[in-house]
Formats: C-alpha cells, structure tokens, sequence
C-alpha cells in the first residue's frame, strides 16, 4: 500500500517541478515604451488632448503604465526652439513608438530618427507635400498616423453654416494664426465670403494676445466669429470661448470639444474619436507592425454640433432649419 502510494506521488512531484521550472524559464512580460512629443504645454488632465487620451486608450488594450508601459513625455511649453531637443531625448531612452502631436512634433521627431516609428498626431495639412509620407496609402517611411487634412478644408462650409445660424451677420471675424495652414484656410473662406456676401475681419493672434485679438475685433464691429482649424486655437480654447462670450460673438468651431466646454457650434470631428485611430495604430506598431504597411488615416465624418446653453447666454434664436441639421444639440 506503501509502495503503490510513493508509487502515484513521484509523477505528481515530477509534475509540478516541471511545471515550476516551466514558469520560471518563461521570459518576463514585455515592457513598452512609448513616447510623446508635444509643442505644448502639459495639458490638464480633464481636457481632450491627445497626450491624455493615447494613455487612456492604451489602458482599454491592456497596455498599463506602471506595469507593461512606460511613457515618456516631453512638452515644450510653447518654446518651439526645444522640440528638436526633446526629440532626440526620446530616441536616446529608445522609445518603441513616437506620437508627435502637431506638424512641429513631427518635423523634430522625423529629424531624429528615420527608424523608430512615428505616429501622426493630427498633422495639418497634407503629409505628402510636407514629406512625412510618400502617400498616404503607402507611407514607405517610418511615419504614419492621423492627419487632419480634410478637416482643414472645410473653411467654406463652416463659414456657410455661420452664416445659416445668423442670418444678418454682415461681418465676421476670422482668428487665425501664422501657420500656413491657417492662410490657407483664410483664402477659402474669403471665397465663400464672396458668395454669401459678408465681409469678414481677419484678425491673426500675436503670440497668445487673446484679449487684444477680440478687442481688433470689436473695434471692427464684427457681428460673428470664424475660429479657424488649427493646433494653436484649439489648444487655448478656453481663453478664446470666455472671451467670446464676453464680447458677445457667436462662434463656429472646428472640434465638437470646444462646444462641449461653452463654444457655440463646430463643424467638424472628435478629438476622442480620431485618438481611437491613433491608438490603434500605436498598438499596432508595438506589436511589431511596420510604419511603412500602416495607411495614413484622416477623418471621412463630419457632425454639426450646436451648444444651446450658449445660444441662450448670447440671447440667440437659432432658425429651425438650422438646428435641424445638427447631428447633436447639448442642451
């Protein structure tokens, strides 16, 4: 009975030191590391930005910082000159995947390494004629990502959609800044302008003199506000929103972000929505995609979204067939 008993207890010992020297002969799980390359400042944590959002998607794929993930972070602050340092900084701690938040970022991050793979954070404009991609469908590089080309040629149709809202409006002022992209932008508008026979005010900000943008504005008697698509004026967002509603300026938008915090309508697609397309492209890449087999994506959907709280505060009634072209009214 004895012997039968030592007889079943030696398999069952053989057994688990098998499987004990099994699991500790297996590799340690993999760490990724990922940075983050902005020409901003850090953003606050309740913002949709794409430095807090990229974690945050990465978190729902199991990617866990702290844990599978490490995340370096280098933010400029606005002084621009720093960018190409930082990125440097990211290729020495050997970053697995790079996402460069604006066309600066990507400029410094692609003047650092032509291997690491870089990710397109909503680049504006078109990243073929910048020479960030071959094409868009073939990459061939080490870029790809989001870029917000076709969001940025939507002048016309903001503008024709501000004007719908308000029906009297003669004179809109147009925010833009120094980026090409904005003059781009400026010229289209000033097309549609033509068309619908308004006249618009085209103010450009200097460096982040707000207050001094919307008093050239006042002073030029503007009845409205066009706030171009750009990195710069959706990143200070606030300071332009709280300004135009103590100046009194129903404004279009590009992101439905910036009605959900007190802009008046957008035009245009989600933050949230489009960083769902740069993590995944991220995870992709982290496991062991090439950038050169990723299409460069840009948004295909666009949504009218009007803040009625805002109408009101502005003392606004919006015409019905207006409203009724909104895919979503906040209330």
């Amino acid at each position: 009975m004895r012997r039968n008993a030592i007889t079943l207890l030696i398999p069952l010992a053989l057994g688990l030191l098998v499987a004990l020297l099994a699991t500790e002969a297996q590799p340690a799980g993999q760490v990724y590391r990922l940075g983050i390359l902005s020409p901003a400042a850090v953003p606050n944590p309740a913002v949709a930005a794409i430095p807090n959002l990229v974690p945050m998607g990465l978190r729902e794929l199991g990617y866990v910082e702290g844990e599978n993930l490490v995340i370096e972070r280098r933010f400029a602050e606005g002084q621009l000159d720093r960018l190409h340092g930082l990125a440097h900084e990211l290729v020495q701690r050997r970053v697995d995947v790079i996402v460069a938040v604006s066309n600066l970022a990507i400029e410094a991050a692609k003047a650092a390494t032509a291997t690491i793979p870089i990710v397109m954070g909503f680049g504006d404009g078109d990243p073929v004629s910048r020479g960030y991609v071959a094409s868009l469908a073939h990459p061939e590089g080490n870029i790809t990502g989001v870029t917000l080309e076709a969001g940025t040629m939507l002048a016309g149709k903001r503008l024709e959609l501000l004007k719908a809202a308000l029906p009297q409006a003669g004179r809109i002022a147009v925010l833009t800044t120094s980026e090409p992209v904005s003059h781009m932008q400026v010229q289209e508008a000033q097309q549609a302008a033509s068309a619908l026979g308004v006249t618009l005010v085209v103010v450009e900000v200097q460096g982040a003199d707000y207050e001094g943008a919307f008093v050239t504005m006042a002073a030029a008697r503007a009845e409205a506000l066009f706030v171009l698509a750009s990195t710069t004026l959706n990143r200070d967002r606030m300071p332009i929103i709280e300004r135009a509603a103590r100046y009194r300026l129903p404004a279009m938008y590009e992101w439905r972000e910036q009605v959900e915090v007190g802009g008046l309508m957008a035009y245009g697609s989600s933050v949230v929505a489009l960083s769902r397309r740069v993590v995944a492209q991220v995870d992709k890449l982290l496991k062991g995609a090439r950038p050169a087999d990723l299409p460069v994506e840009r948004p295909t959907q666009f949504a009218l979204v009007i803040n009625l709280k805002t109408a009101e505060a502005l003392g606004l009634t919006l015409p019905p067939l207006f409203l009724y072209q909104a895919e979503e009214v906040i209330r």
